[in-house]
Formats: structure tokens, C-alpha cells, sequence
């Protein structure tokens, strides 16, 4: 799983990316070590074969002499498809001892410097923060990517607020306008198969990306800078029909940016995860690669929602909600641009005409794929998940889940509340939000220590049974109980939502697990996919089942005399799919770390 190492390397992440970034800005391609060594890259050894080991650096092991820094040492291969070439060096007398000292090459890209038992503050960075992994500008570009998802968080609060404060618009509206805003998410796959199979200007990476990136920043922007005027009406009578118009369109032009701002979010993220698995299965002789990418990714993911998290809130006191779209709008671009660094060769579907297809071959940037295979291979997957969907040990424990994730949320309504009637700006909600993410991590770390080994089933019973009653520990906050027990609000607030945190990745955590198990054999990533997606819809239900009980029990920006009905029965809600849990016997009897096989007919 991803989330495994994410613990151990959050604290390490946000260095990393600046060591790594700070690397490939070296003067003509030259990785230096501490040491003083030089170690020449010709794209980043992009032209040694995998099959390369190690290379040998000959030389006088105790030569008496300084050898001056242009002095060309040979290296001697052991790959015979490899050739021998020279680096210039700069070697003081005893730097190099009687034995050879290696630079070992794992992977297409990766070198990795080391001498002897010699390390350095370069090797450290490597193999502690960079986890063992060279910076290649695509390893930036990766980390950048989803750095980038998690700094998006930036722009939430702000999109609270802009349609909370600007549009005016109520708790069960705003409810369900968040579970509308997820609906690009449920899609997943599709993006995949587009992806996989129809390849943008010959790329099936690198386009998306940029495709992404640049819709992305167009849609915040656009809200960002109020449509750029386009649906001001300040010479109409507010009060007239024009204006009524005006600001209805407005409304739904926002809805619309917003909803496309999603969609290249998880366009971008489909793209940044099918190349992350594409390089893992590349070097899955590399564990140092295969292990370290996910979890690089997953931190610098991390690392940008914490920054993002306090300063959400922090910039919404000094600027308005637009003013913090329109600085977003930064990060997609981003995206965009450095998806130039993604290295894929160009795809080129061969012509009849035979001379086009010799052309074709003779480049060697390009790859042949034939279109029909594709196509069918597409089919054939669909087919397979189809096939996998009628068995009842698939079927049960994914309509378990779904009951899991759509039970009713009352957090719009607790939003106003929290707002309106108590009081809270912005900045204390930003830190909020940056205290959940890092007890987020802490649900994590305390689920790999000590919950791996328990039955996934029993996590899930007797998390439900501890979150109901703190659920419904937010009825002394609406009742403004926790004042005669002497707990301010802002220090309630704070436990409260910890504690929902943390229990809530206890539970969530046991759920990937056994999506993972739910996956047969050759169909594993469109069937992992369908399964988020399936996580994302339920969730989405959820939250519109959650607005329209805001809407029926009268529950407004100003009125929240219902609120605590509202919670008690979202709260007691998260019960009822305790009684379906023996779906998920099959699956779900086992904990993590021990051993699981399924039995499947998808063949």
C-alpha cells in the first residue's frame, strides 16, 4: 500500500523536494557529491542499459600526486552492451584507498553515488530523504505534480467562503453543491482508459497533463477575476429582473468553473498515478524505487495540503476569497509546464501507406502502437470488471462499502454554525484544518503500529461503535453545554474534530486494504480504480443526503434550532451498516500483514 511508508517520510518530504530541485540546477549536468568528485551525467544515464551494474573507477588507488581536475579517468563496465566513457575528476591524495569504489545504477535513470563506506551529506540525502531515489528532472516533475494536489487545498476555505459570504448561498445548498464538486472524481477510470488508449498529439502522459494544467488555471482565474467583468451588472436596478439574472448566471458560471477546476484535478491526478505505477513496475527489481516513489509521492502530497491548510485560512484575512483563487490558479499552470519533463516518447499509430511505416521506424523518439489492440484491449477489460461484478464475493463487500460511505454528513450545517452563531474567522478554520491533516498523519502512524495484525472487520465494528458517541459529543457545542463545563469553543472544536480524525483513518486505512483484496488477477488497476471511484460516489451521496435533511428540518445560515436533531441522526446513521458486515467475511476475517489469497472466475 502507499500509505505505508507515508508516516515515516512526511518530516523529510519538503527537503527533499528542494534538495532535488536544487540538484538539477547544477552547471552542465554535473551531479557533485560531497566528496568533491564529479560525476559527468549524459540524461541522467538514460543511455546505460539496466542490465549495468556497476562501473568500476581504475585509477592509482594511492597515487602521491593531486591529479589535476581535467585528468580523465576510464571506467570500466560491466555490461557489455554499455559503453566506457570518461568523467573529469578532481582527487586528492588519499581520497581513494586500495580498493575501487562504486557507482551503482538501478533502474533506467537512477545512478547512485557511493565510495566505499565513505558516505556524505549527498549520499544521506539520497538514500534518507530522497529514500534511496536520484532526482531526475521526471522525479521532480512527479513530486511536483502532486505536491501541487495537495497546495490546492489552498483555495477550499476560499471556495467556502465565496459562496457562503458572495453568493449568498445556504447550508443545504452549499452541501450540496460539495457533493456536486466530487462528481468529476467518480469517474476515474474513464480517465484512465482515455489515458491509456487515445493519446493526446501523440502523448498519453505529457498532453493530459498539460491539458489539465492549463483548463485548470483558466477556470480559477476566471473565478478569481469575477469572470473578467463578464456578468457585472452595476448600471441595472439591483432589484430588477436583469439583476436578478446577472446574479443567477453568475452563480451558475461559478458552479461550472469550479466543477471543471475538480475535473483537471483528478484528470491530473489519474495521469500522475498511472506513471507512478508504470515506473514501479519498470523497476520492480529496484525496491529502493519501486517503495520510494509511492511514498515521495504521497509525502510531497502531504507536504503541500499542510502548507495549504493554515495559510487557507491565514490569506482570507488579508484578501478576499477571489484574491486566493486567482493565486491558485499559479499551481495548475505549473502542472502544465512541468509536465514537459515527463520522459515519454512520442506515440505514432503506423499508416498503410508502408513507406509512412518505415519512416516511422526509423525514429527513435517515437513508439508504434496499433490501434486496433488498444481498442481491444479496452473491451476486454471492461469485460473482465463486468464478469468480476457478478461474483458475490466482489459484489457484496463493494455494496458494503458503498452503504459504509453514503450514511449522511451534517458538516455544511456544522460550518455555519461554527461561522454565524460562534463566531470563528477563517484563519482559526485554517487552523483547524492544519491540525486535522496532521492528526490525520497520526491516525496513519497509530494504524501501522498497532492495527495491522486486527481483522479489518473488527477495526471497522469497533471503530463505528467509539465514533458515534463522539459524533453526537457535538451536541454540547450546538447546545453551548461545553461552556458550563468550563471548555471554550476553539479548544473543543479542536479535540473534537482530532478525535473524528483520527478514528476516521483508523476505519478508512482497512478500507483500501481491502479494496486492494477485492481486485482479481489481470484487471487489478481498472478494478482498484472502479473501487475509488465507487468511495468517491458514495461519498458524494452522502453529502446529498446530508443537504436535503438540511433542507427539510429547516436548518438555514440563521436558524439552527434543528442542528441537533441534524447530527443526532447523521450520527446514529453510521450504525446501520454494522448489521451488513458479515458481507465482507470473505475479505474482511484477516488483518493487513497477514496472509489472503481470493478465489475469482476472471479469467
Amino acid at each position: 500500500m502507499m500509505v505505508k511508508q507515508l508516516g515515516g517520510v512526511i518530516q523529510f518530504s519538503s527537503i527533499a523536494w528542494l534538495y532535488a530541485a536544487i540538484t538539477l540546477l547544477v552547471d552542465d549536468g554535473t551531479f557533485h557529491s560531497a566528496d568533491g568528485y564529479m560525476m559527468q551525467s549524459r540524461s541522467n544515464f538514460s543511455h546505460m542499459r539496466q542490465s549495468s551494474s556497476t562501473i568500476l573507477f581504475a585509477g592509482a588507488p594511492t597515487s602521491p600526486s593531486k591529479r589535476e581536475r581535467n585528468e580523465v579517468v576510464t571506467l570500466e563496465v560491466n555490461d557489455e552492451d554499455a559503453e566506457a566513457f570518461a568523467i573529469p575528476m578532481n582527487i586528492e591524495e588519499g581520497d581513494m584507498d586500495s580498493s575501487p569504489f562504486a557507482l551503482d545504477l538501478n533502474g533506467d535513470k537512477d545512478g547512485k553515488f557511493s565510495k566505499g563506506n565513505d558516505g556524505g551529506f549527498s549520499q544521506f540525502v539520497q538514500e534518507k530523504i530522497m529514500l534511496g531515489i536520484t532526482p531526475t528532472p521526471e522525479i521532480i516533475a512527479i513530486m511536483t505534480i502532486y505536491f501541487v494536489q495537495g497546495a490546492l487545498g489552498l483555495a477550499r476555505l476560499a471556495q467556502t467562503f465565496l459562496l457562503k459570504d458572495e453568493l449568498h448561498l445556504g447550508p443545504a445548498e452549499m452541501s450540496a453543491l460539495s457533493g456536486f464538486f466530487v462528481l468529476p472524481w467518480t469517474v476515474k477510470p474513464l480517465y484512465g482508459f482515455l489515458s491509456d488508449g487515445v493519446p493526446l498529439f501523440g502523448y498519453r502522459r505529457r498532453s493530459y497533463l498539460i491539458l489539465a494544467g492549463l483548463l485548470g488555471c483558466l477556470s480559477y482565474l476566471a473565478v478569481g477575476n469575477n469572470f473578467f467583468g463578464f456578468f457585472d451588472t452595476a448600471a441595472v436596478d439591483p432589484s430588477s429582473v436583469a439583476a436578478a439574472a446577472g446574479a443567477s448566471a453568475k452563480i451558475k458560471a461559478t458552479v461550472a468553473a469550479l466543477l471543471l477546476g475538480s475535473g483537471t484535478v483528478a484528470l491530473s491526478d489519474v495521469v500522475a498515478d498511472g506513471i507512478v505505477v508504470q515506473r514501479t513496475r519498470e523497476a520492480s527489481d529496484d525496491p529502493s524505487l519501486a517503495g520510494g516513489l509511492q511514498s515521495l509521492c504521497w509525502g510531497s502530497s502531504s507536504i503541500g495540503g499542510l502548507l495549504s491548510a493554515y495559510f487557507s485560512g491565514s490569506l482570507l484575512e488579508v484578501m478576499g476569497p477571489r484574491d486566493v483563487f486567482t493565486i491558485t490558479a499559479a499551481m495548475p499552470l505549473l502542472v502544465g509546464s512541468i509536465a514537459l519533463l515527463i520522459d515519454e516518447k512520442k506515440i505514432t499509430f503506423p499508416s498503410l501507406n508502408e513507406n509512412q511505416v518505415d519512416d516511422y521506424k526509423t525514429r527513435e523518439d517515437t513508439v508504434e502502437i496499433d490501434e486496433l489492440n488498444v481498442t481491444s484491449n479496452m473491451k476486454n477489460q471492461f469485460q473482465l470488471l463486468l464478469q468480476a461484478f457478478k461474483e458475490p464475493s466482489i459484489w457484496k463487500p463493494c455494496l458494503f462499502i458503498f452503504l459504509w460511505q453514503s450514511t449522511p454528513t451534517s458538516d455544511g450545517a456544522m460550518l455555519y454554525f461554527m461561522t454565524n452563531d460562534l463566531g470563528m474567522g477563517p484563519e482559526f478554520l485554517g487552523r483547524v484544518r492544519l491540525v486535522t491533516a496532521i492528526a490525520a498523519l497520526v491516525g496513519v502512524w497509530g494504524y501501522q503500529q498497532f492495527l495491522r495484525r486486527v481483522a479489518i472487520k473488527d477495526i471497522l465494528f469497533w471503530t463505528t461503535i467509539a465514533s458515534a458517541p463522539l459524533g453526537l459529543s457535538q451536541l454540547l457545542l450546538i447546545s453551548h453545554a461545553n461552556r458550563s463545563l468550563g471548555i471554550p469553543d476553539e479548544a473543543f472544536v479542536f479535540g473534537d474534530d482530532v478525535a473524528l480524525t483520527v478514528f476516521g483513518e483508523f476505519a478508512f486505512l482497512p478500507l483500501l486494504v481491502l479494496a486492494a483484496r477485492l481486485c482479481p488477477p489481470g484487471i487489478e488497476a481498472v478494478m482498484f480504480g472502479t473501487l475509488m471511484s465507487l468511495f468517491n460516489f458514495s461519498g458524494t451521496v452522502g453529502t446529498e443526503v446530508g443537504a436535503a435533511l438540511t433542507k427539510y428540518l429547516g436548518v438555514t445560515e440563521s436558524n439552527f434550532e434543528k442542528l441537533g436533531l441534524l447530527t443526532t441522526i447523521c450520527s446514529l446513521s453510521s450504525l446501520y451498516p454494522l448489521v451488513f458486515l458479515g458481507w465482507i467475511d470473505d475479505v474482511g476475517a484477516t488483518g493487513e500483514d497477514d496472509e489472503f489469497s481470493v478465489e475469482s472466475d476472471v479469467a
